[in-house]
């Protein structure tokens, strides 16, 4: 007879991946980094991240890309689940544009006592970084979509690419 082994939650990670909402049309007035979110972003924003609570689940450890319009959409989850926003981590390459090799080192190097880290960027590289550590071949992530993994290992140290499994995938689509 073969045992099922029961993994608990000190044996799983999961990432999050958001893209952030819908932003401002480009413009010559303002940077690329300085667009802010629309008012149908924040909205979507909003109800995503009230989805994701309504889910039970916990965001853990939140990182950003630092350009505004991706912090607006951690800004507005953070307020959604009564996180203090200073808890933010930002890092600089989710938008200046981290490359495949550097993923893995990325993630392998997070807390171990942050169970869950969610992380909110832009497309193409977060989708890239969702397909690159997932078993299946995840669509590009809508904007404010928010793709999970998980991973059964005790630390992120143990995390390969290819091996978290796809837990949900939520879309404003999936609003209406």
């Amino acid at each position: 007879m073969v045992k099922k082994i029961n993994k608990d939650a000190s044996e799983t990670r999961k990432l999050i991946f958001i893209r952030h909402s819908k932003a401002e049309s480009y413009s010559s007035e303002i940077s690329d980094f300085e667009r802010s979110l629309t008012m149908k972003g924040k909205v979507y924003s909003r109800l995503m991240a009230e989805i994701l609570k309504a889910k039970g689940e916990d965001p853990g450890r939140i990182i950003s890309s630092p350009a505004f319009r991706s912090l607006e959409t951690a800004i507005i989850f953070c307020r959604g689940y009564g996180l203090n926003m200073d808890e933010i981590k930002l890092i600089p390459e989710l938008y200046d544009g981290m490359r495949e090799e550097e993923f893995l080192p990325f993630i392998r190097k997070q807390n171990d006592k942050d169970h869950t880290i969610t992380i909110f960027g832009h497309n193409p590289m977060i989708t890239e970084m969702a397909a690159y550590f997932a078993c299946d071949e995840p669509r590009s992530i809508a904007k404010t979509g928010i793709y999970c993994l998980a991973f059964d290992v005790a630390s992120w140290s143990e995390v390969e690419p290819e091996s978290g499994r796809t837990l949900y995938y939520l879309t404003p689509s999936d609003l209406s």
